[in-house]
C-alpha cells in the first residue's frame, strides 16, 4: 500500500502511531505543510491507495475525488468531515473512515479565548516584554451574561463554566427548547436578545445550510459596544465581512477566533492588523490525548480495510 497523511503541522503522527503493524511492503509518507494548490494537490496524492486527513484542514471534493484513480480508502480524523463529497466517494466505491476523540478541547479553548479578552492577557503580555507595566483595566465575569448559539455537548461545558465564574448564561439554537435549556441550569432566549444583551457571545453549532451565514451584520450591530464576541465552531457561521467592519470600526470590543474561512490564514488578511481580536490557528481539537486517538485509530482503520473488514464507515 501507498499511504499518505497529510497537514501534519506539527510532525507528531510519526511518534503517535506503531505505523510499523502496517504490512510489509507499505510505503508511509507524512506531509508536513498543507498544500493550497489543487494541481499541486491532485499531482501529489494521484499514487496513493490510502489517504489519512485532518478534519477538514484539506477539502476533498468530487473534482479532486475523480481525479485520484488509486484512492481507494479515505480516512479522516474525527467522526465526520463536511469538506469530504462522500456521495463522491459512494460512487467511486471508496471507503471512508472517521476515528474517535477524547475529552472537549474546544470548549476549553473557549473560555482560553474569552479570558485572553477581558483579562487583556496577550495585549498585556506585549506591553510588559516592550517595557511597560499595565496599560488597560481587564474585566470581572461574574454578573454579567454569557450567551450561547448551541447547547449541545460543547455549549453545555462552555455554560457550566460561566455558572462557576457566577455568570448569568442564556442560549439559543433553531431547536433549543425552554425546557431543553432549563435542564442546563440556563434559559432560553431569542436570538436578537442573546446577541443585544450578552457580554460575551460563544458560538457552538455545527456547520450545515442551515446554519450558514447565521450570524450576520443584525446580529453583530445588536451587540453592546463592550461586549465580546468567540467563534471556536466554523467560520461558515459568521459573515465574514460584516465581523470585520464591527470589529474595525470598534462597535463590539473585540473577537476571539479560531476558525477562518481560509486556513491556514493568509499572512496579510485584515483580521492580522487589527488590535482588539485574538486569534488561534483552529487550535481547538489539536491536543496530544485527542491526536493520540485520532493516529492510532487511522492505523486501525487501515489494517481493518486491509483485512476486508472496515471499521467507523462514514458512507
Amino acid at each position: 500500500m501507498k499511504i499518505a497523511v497529510l497537514d501534519d503541522y506539527q510532525r507528531v503522527a510519526q511518534g503517535l502511531a506503531d505505523w510499523s503493524r502496517l504490512p510489509a511492503g507499505s510505503e508511509l509518507v507524512i506531509f508536513d505543510r498543507h498544500i493550497a494548490d489543487s494541481r499541486e494537490l491532485e499531482a501529489t496524492l494521484q499514487p496513493f491507495e490510502v489517504l489519512v486527513i485532518m478534519r477538514e484542514r484539506t477539502p476533498f471534493p468530487a473534482a479532486l475525488i475523480d481525479r485520484l484513480p488509486n484512492l481507494r480508502l479515505l480516512v479522516t480524523t474525527g467522526g465526520r468531515n463536511a469538506a469530504i463529497d462522500l456521495e463522491a466517494c459512494r460512487a467511486r466505491g471508496i471507503t471512508v473512515s472517521g476515528t474517535g476523540n477524547v475529552g472537549s478541547p474546544t470548549a476549553e479553548l473557549a473560555w482560553g479565548l474569552i479570558l485572553a479578552l477581558v483579562k487583556r492577557i496577550p495585549a498585556e503580555e506585549r506591553a510588559l516584554r516592550a517595557g511597560t507595566w499595565q496599560t488597560g483595566l481587564t474585566e470581572g465575569l461574574a454578573g454579567k451574561r454569557l450567551g450561547l448559539l448551541g447547547l449541545g455537548k460543547l455549549g453545555t461545558q462552555v455554560a457550566r463554566v460561566g455558572q462557576a465564574f457566577g455568570m448569568e448564561v442564556v442560549a439559543w439554537s433553531q431547536n433549543l427548547t425552554a425546557e431543553r435549556a432549563a435542564e442546563a441550569g440556563v434559559r432560553r432566549v431569542e436570538k436578537h436578545e442573546l446577541f443585544a444583551t450578552s457580554d460575551v457571545v460563544s458560538l457552538h453549532l455545527i456547520l450545515s445550510e442551515r446554519t450558514r451565514g447565521i450570524v450576520g451584520a443584525g446580529e453583530l450591530n445588536a451587540m453592546k459596544p463592550t461586549a465580546w464576541f468567540v467563534n471556536t465552531s466554523r467560520a461558515g457561521l459568521v459573515d465574514e465581512l460584516a465581523l470585520l467592519n464591527v470589529l474595525k470600526e470598534q462597535r463590539i470590543a473585540g473577537a476571539g477566533l479560531d476558525v477562518f474561512p481560509l486556513e491556514p490564514l493568509p499572512a496579510h488578511h485584515p483580521l492580522l492588523a487589527l488590535p482588539n481580536v485574538v486569534l488561534t490557528p483552529h487550535l481547538g481539537y489539536v491536543t496530544r490525548e485527542n491526536y493520540a486517538v485520532f493516529y492510532r485509530d487511522a492505523l486501525e482503520d487501515i489494517l481493518a480495510w486491509r483485512a476486508g473488514a472496515p471499521v467507523r464507515l462514514l458512507t
